[in-house]
């Protein structure tokens, strides 16, 4: 039998959860036709994975990668973390449905709430939409180096339908609502996977105003469940500050109810409220219990922030001195910082004022601790840089100042804000393995200055599979958290799983060797961004509908992905 590629030799970590097994897996028409032991099949190229993991492809089901696919082929950084699959539209912002009067309004949220610079989107963004039909349009014409979905953003949806209402988060009328439902419904009808809302006041426009979802009544979402539920198709996608807890969780099971839809929402464990957490996972449990499909978006390291000299902002950022180094060329300030006159200036000066939310983070040096060179996300608690700086009987500052020149000027602080309560991760792995739990909050295309979690999927095997020293989770359960188990969750079933008939989208991992970087800025956007990338070794090769698209962490040019429309079936019987 002549196919297309033979991998051969493997140790293959199915998807299923099931033990891994040695074999050969061979591709024909951008599909698996068969895995198991070797056969004598004749490909046109083979592969030698022995000594390697052969895994399906991972599907990241939390990213934003709405603008990016607009203008760029390559889904850096996550289609070098294994990554063959993403979702956007999460969060409840995006680019579609939207008017040209207030294109602006859509590029202030998203600045706002995903850290991307308006300049990049306004040069970036080519606008050839105005429906969500248009907009998966316009996708459906670009080639990619994986598979991209979307869901339909809750609050270009509102500010469509009620234009400067929704900004001002008024109660929407029975018109708005079913103005609302009917775009959503013919949205989830040409091809998004569902809907995507946010409810936190975290998620502010760069403007400060607040995210247009904030406090939408549960009529509003109720009718837009309802309009999904008519046509049977689509998930919801949820972001809370679960601050009435009582109240959220009666008015989301409403919801549910109604609408007869699989929900997931994120959930983080937070610093101030540690236990909060557990509360919500008992609430999923008794939906699930009841017949109701819902899911916890969770996240295997701490989220917070990264600080840097190169990054978007550090402990220094709004001193008078650092912000007239920030308009010198890149290399030019490293100079300049590393220069015993400019340290001593800026450590003497005090910052001023600013409104961005987390600025009085930056300079919390209990709270913060070096990355490294080799980056370390569950740090020692004693290592903070308020200790540290005391053993060494230095001032916490000029510790900070001295570690971010490290690494030739591109050394990172590392904040954490979430999933580090007591100094560990130990919460965070309860949380993964839930079984009501599936893996997210990645975020990749989204905090380009001061977050790279889009890295994810190699920290996952990385840590959690080989490197941390107690909790560990077994390597077939972490593949299935990072593949079928995601691609379940959204109607993807023609992925995430090593069988015949399945979608061609491979890695083959050299698990010995893989090794999460250290993050770094380039400035590849659009009017010259800057973003917080991570490399990752290890990834000999991966595969994406069959083609090859990354031999040993380098681009082949190959661009198989497209755009999926709608809920995916495998098909049983392709051969």
């Amino acid at each position: 039998m002549q196919v297309d590629l033979v991998i051969r030799g493997g140790t293959i970590v199915d998807g299923s959860g099931g033990d891994p097994f040695e074999g050969d897996v061979a591709v024909a028409k951008g599909r698996i036709l068969s895995v198991g032991p070797s056969a004598v099949i004749r490909a046109d190229e083979e592969i030698d994975a022995r000594g390697h993991l052969v895994t399906p492809g991972f599907v990241d089901i939390h990213t934003h990668y709405d603008g990016q696919v607009t203008w760029d082929n390559r889904l850096l950084p996550s289609s070098s973390h294994g990554v063959t699959t993403v979702l956007m539209g999460n969060c409840g912002v995006g680019f579609a449905p939207c008017r040209p009067q207030d294109r602006g309004r859509l590029i202030r949220l998203m600045e706002g709430v995903e850290d991307l610079p308006e300049v990049v989107l306004a040069q970036g963004l080519p606008w050839n939409w105005e429906s969500f039909p248009e907009y998966l349009d316009a996708l459906a014409a670009r080639r990619f180096d994986m598979d991209v979905a979307t869901q339909v953003p809750h609050a270009p949806l509102r500010v469509f339908a009620m234009g400067e209402r929704a900004s001002e988060r008024e109660m929407a009328t029975a018109q708005d609502r079913a103005l609302m439902a009917r775009l959503a419904r013919e949205a989830v009808a040409a091809g998004a996977l569902g809907f995507g809302t946010s409810r936190t006041l975290n998620h502010r426009a760069s403007d400060g105003s607040l995210i247009p979802t904030l406090n939408a009544a549960e009529e509003e979402l109720t009718a837009i469940g309802e309009a999904l539920c008519s046509i049977g198709r689509g998930v919801m996608q949820l972001v809370s500050d679960f601050a009435d807890l009582p109240e959220e969780l009666g008015r989301l099971r409403r919801v549910v109810e109604r609408s007869k839809r699989p929900l997931s929402l994120s959930l983080l464990l937070t610093n101030h409220e540690p236990e909060k957490w557990r509360t919500v996972m008992r609430w999923i449990e008794t939906c699930n219990a009841d017949g109701f499909e819902v899911r916890a978006q969770v996240c295997g390291r701490p989220t917070g922030l990264l600080a840097g000299f190169d990054l978007s902002r550090n402990p220094f950022y709004m001193t008078a001195t650092f912000k007239r180094l920030k308009e010198l060329p890149l290399e030019e300030r490293r100079r300049a910082l590393r220069q015993s006159e400019i340290r001593s200036r800026v450590l003497s000066e005090t910052p001023d004022p600013d409104d961005w939310p987390g600025t009085r983070l930056l300079r919390l040096w209990d709270g913060m601790y070096p990355l490294g060179e080799h980056p370390n996300y569950e740090p020692s608690p004693e290592s903070n840089i308020a200790a540290e700086a005391a053993r060494r009987g230095v001032a916490p500052e000029e510790l900070a100042y001295d570690l971010m020149l490290e690494q030739d000027g591109q050394g990172v602080l590392m904040v954490p804000l979430a999933n580090f309560a007591g100094g560990s991760l130990d919460s965070a792995g309860e949380m993964l393995r839930h079984p009501n739990s599936i893996y997210g909050l990645g975020d990749g295309g989204a905090h380009l200055g001061f977050l790279c979690d889009a890295s994810l999927p190699t920290y996952m095997l990385q840590y959690w599979g080989r490197d941390r020293k107690t909790g560990r989770i077994p390597l077939p359960e972490l593949v299935r958290g990072l593949s079928s188990d995601t691609a379940h969750a959204v109607g993807l079933d023609d992925r995430g799983l090593l069988r015949p008939g399945y979608r061609a989208d491979i890695n083959i991992i050299d698990f010995d060797g893989l090794q999460l970087g250290a993050p770094r800025v380039t400035h590849d956007l659009p009017a010259n961004g800057i973003r917080v990338i991570q490399d990752a070794s290890g990834y000999a090769a991966t595969i994406v509908g069959g083609a090859v698209t990354y031999r040993d962490g380098v681009a082949t040019g190959a661009l198989p992905g497209r755009l999926v429309r709608g809920a995916q079936r495998r098909n049983e019987a392709w051969r």
